[in-house]
């Protein structure tokens, strides 16, 4: 079980590597949370589809509850469980959105049902029925029958710039090992490590 190094993109990088080996469902899961108007938090589970030293990038509906909250308050926090290893990676930074082309190239690859969904789907908000989500994706399908579906105005990425890191390790007796990692900025090149008691 590897010990985070001394710097949290290198570590979060080979643990990420082992759990994509070792953990069966869903390695690149986490959980994002973002803050209402109210500030009250708001959690939920997104998949992670790009990442390097710039940043964690998910897509939503923009119009989707974390879609407003995060346009609105440009701050959030991921976390990354992955049961089978006994680990988990806390990250808190920034939030910027993810540019046209980054969010073109990948609704792209998503499969055609995938797209077709993103048009359908008014996210986060009152459904009627499940047929009338049906109607909408039988609606969109037929819209979008022949050639590539477009990717909608209201449907794009962002990118957690994170300025904290916590690499946590389950250890007998529930004396877990924690290392934190933080910065002032995302601009910030040096990071400060520290201990935390479990």
């Amino acid at each position: 079980m590897s010990e985070p190094g001394n710097d949290p993109f290198d570590s979060f990088a080979a643990w990420f590597a082992e759990a994509e080996k070792g953990e069966p469902n869903d390695p690149n899961a986490m959980a994002v949370a973002s803050v209402g108007a109210d500030g009250m938090p708001s959690l939920r589970m997104v998949l992670l589809k790009g990442w390097d030293r710039d940043g964690f990038v998910f897509y939503t509906n923009l119009e989707s509850r974390k879609g407003v909250q995060l346009q609105a308050h440009s701050k959030a926090a991921l976390l990354f469980h992955w049961k089978s290893l006994r680990r988990q990676v806390r990250i808190e930074g920034l939030v910027e959105p993810a540019t046209a082309q980054e969010a073109d190239e990948y609704f792209a690859t998503r499969p055609r049902g995938s797209q077709i969904g993103a048009w359908a789907s008014q996210q986060s908000r009152p459904l009627e029925s499940r047929f009338a989500l049906e109607k909408q994706v039988a609606l969109y399908a037929a819209k979008f029958a022949l050639g590539a579906v477009p990717r909608p105005p209201f449907w794009s990425g962002f990118r957690v710039k994170p300025v904290m890191f916590e690499f946590w390790r389950d250890m007998p007796f529930r004396l877990h090992d924690r290392t934190v990692f933080t910065r002032s900025s995302p601009a910030e090149t040096d990071w400060k490590t520290e201990k935390l008691y479990p």
